[in-house]
């Protein structure tokens, strides 16, 4: 995938897209500050049709909010270790203040979760998960140096995916 472009969202969390061959669907991969670093040169090797948008955010807000703007087919969280499945997670009431954006209040119950694709057995705690199955979207958990691999494989899993 081609990189085309960069920003930094009214959270300010770092934005930008990937595009691939014509056709195919959106996807959003998501990833906290310190594990981002090795992402766009995960998404620049994916090779499929359609378009990833990389999000670096702190906290659930930007994460939820991406997902509603975007609407993507599925968000991909790149987290410490791959997970199968989470539990419940409740993250309690909080204010947030990035240095480059918005403040804003988060909080709340999010869902427990499994993985839209088979791999790990392990089970874990995922805030970014849950959140994105509290928005009723399929949700796979990964490494950084496996994004490139996960994407790929879930473009295989869905019919005119790549």
């Amino acid at each position: 995938m081609q990189h085309t472009g960069t920003w930094t969202d009214i959270y300010g969390s770092a934005r930008a897209s990937f595009e691939g061959r014509a056709g195919g669907h959106r996807w959003l991969v998501a990833a906290p500050p310190d594990l981002a670093s090795e992402v766009p040169t995960q998404l620049e090797a994916v090779d499929g049709k359609g378009r990833a948008d990389l999000l670096v955010h702190e906290g659930l807000t930007p994460l939820l909010a991406a997902v509603r703007e975007l609407g993507p087919r599925g968000v991909l969280v790149v987290a410490p270790r791959a997970l199968a499945s989470g539990p419940v997670v409740t993250v309690g009431e909080q204010v947030i203040e990035p240095p480059d954006g918005v403040p804003y209040r988060e909080g709340g119950e999010f869902p427990a979760w499994r993985s839209a694709l088979p791999g790990s057995d392990d089970e874990g705690e995922s805030g970014a998960a849950s959140a994105v199955a509290s928005l009723g979207l399929p949700v796979v958990v990964t490494t950084p140096e496996r994004v490139r691999a996960a994407l790929e494989a879930w473009m295989d899993a869905t019919p005119h995916g790549r």
